[in-house]
């Protein structure tokens, strides 16, 4: 959202490509839809409307400003599904306040006007060569999956609890009712004057969406090496896309081992990984899969030194490992734009570029990413660190055995009643199983299992 700065900045500009300013008078609907259409199939762009001008001028209420726009939204098609307008106020240029409506760069569409497409030519837009519409044509090849309904859903197939909790938490929100919101958002669709949710719809808000989009679930996964082998934590996150959004972040926030350090038996945790950013690959993931290739996972792999989010489907649209720093596609645009209006993403696209900024900023080896046969992956890496957990440990002489089963866990990752024995040959069991009960109490270690099959990790 722009602030006042922001707008000065802008209006200080001038019009360009990205930028389109028109006057309350020459406002009406069908103008506006000219400008957000010709935006949408070139980069993206701004329009601004100031509400009022010098007296003896015409004017715009900000309520009929609003309504207009999303009238305009609706002219093209497919319809716009673009961040709801809004209404920055005291502009000192404009002497009152200035309607925004901001038009993301990269949505998958092309979107035609009383069968005509649009795009721009410097600050005016202009109808399409035949060649550039072919070229646009070409690059623009996916994006109608998701506003399609699947044969045999209905109305009852959404669960309308999660869709008031959306609706209350989108305060711009000007429609008259909830159902108008989620047609404005791609959620739905009326066919023989019933109500439809579409794929996108059922995604976000459905009571069983596994049912209607096989493997659209997140398969998370913690091994306690830095390679895949027997020993594991795993858990299959389902529900809703925000739901599954909030059950990686409680895994990752319980599985990601922090760098631990014992001084005086106190334990000092450093995070591995700059705060967002393993929120960042998830939730991007999740947004922008390949929800058409059933049956398969976004899969989150935590291993000690680094974390990988796989998910299918490789880079849609134009975008290229070579030009992803720059360039803007959205596969789902119905799904992004709930998740923004959510505050899970920012629909101007700019998660990939933060997080290699912020993983460098803190010292981090850059992001890692890959297109494989089928799909797409980020290798986050944890910060590194020269000691060992074990570094700093004042341990008694009698308690030596404690820190050689630490330094046993940060070898091999696990340790059993047996191996400990191993290690202390000449120790009682008792005292062994001492030892263990106290390094779970000081949440030091976590044990796993029962019985002949326990063992023990560091926390």
């Amino acid at each position: 959202m722009l602030t006042n700065d922001d707008l000065q900045k802008l209006l200080s500009s001038g019009s360009g490509p990205r930028l389109d300013i028109l006057t309350p008078g020459t406002a009406t609907i069908e103008r506006m839809a000219r400008s957000l259409v010709s935006l949408a199939n070139a980069q993206g762009g701004v329009l601004l409307v100031p509400l009022m001008i010098p007296p003896g001028h015409s004017s715009l209420s900000p309520d009929e400003a609003i309504d207009r726009a999303n009238q305009a939204a609706l002219m093209s098609e497919p319809h716009l599904i673009i961040p709801l307008p809004y209404v920055v106020n005291q502009s000192p240029t404009l002497n009152s306040g200035v309607l925004v409506i901001e038009v993301p760069s990269g949505l998958p569409h092309l979107y035609g006007l009383d069968g005509r497409f649009l795009s721009r030519s410097g600050k005016r837009p202009v109808v399409l060569t035949s060649r550039a519409l072919r070229e646009l044509l070409l690059v623009r090849d996916e994006g109608s999956w998701e506003a399609q309904s699947p044969a045999g859903c209905g109305r009852e197939d959404l669960d309308w609890a999660k869709v008031e909790a959306y609706a209350s938490q989108t305060s711009q929100v000007k429609e008259p009712t909830i159902e108008d919101l989620l047609l404005r958002r791609g959620c739905i669709v009326q066919q023989s004057r019933k109500v439809k949710p579409t794929y996108a719809g059922l995604l976000l808000f459905g009571k069983q969406p596994q049912r209607w989009v096989r493997g659209a679930e997140t398969l998370a996964v913690r091994f306690h090496g830095s390679s895949m082998d027997e020993v594991f934590i795993r858990q299959t996150l389902s529900g809703t896309l925000p739901e599954q959004i909030r059950h990686a972040e409680l895994f990752l926030g319980e599985n990601v081992a922090h760098h631990a350090h014992l001084g005086s038996w106190i334990r000092n945790d450093e995070p591995p990984y700059p705060p967002g950013v393993l929120r960042e690959a998830v939730v991007n993931a999740i947004a922008h899969r390949e929800y058409r290739m059933t049956g398969n996972q976004i899969h989150i792999l935590v291993f000690s030194d680094r974390v990988e989010v796989r998910s299918p489907g490789r880079l849609p649209g134009h975008v290229t490992l070579q030009n992803l720093m720059n360039e803007r596609y959205s596969r789902n645009e119905s799904v992004v734009q709930v998740l923004a209006d959510m505050g899970y993403i920012e629909r101007l696209g700019y998660g990939i570029d933060r997080m290699v900024h912020t993983m460098r900023e803190r010292g981090h080896q850059p992001p890692k990413f890959e297109e494989t046969e089928a799909g797409f992956m980020v290798t986050l890496y944890a910060r590194p660190t020269d000691r060992s957990p074990v570094d700093n440990l004042p341990i008694p002489a009698q308690n030596q055995r404690m820190q050689k089963m630490l330094e046993f866990l940060h070898r091999t990752g696990r340790i059993t009643n047996r191996d400990y024995q191993e290690l202390c040959p000449d120790i009682s069991p008792e005292s062994l199983r001492r030892d263990f009960v106290d390094m779970v109490e000081r949440g030091i270690i976590m044990r796993i299992g029962d019985k002949r099959g326990t063992y023990y990790i560091l926390k």
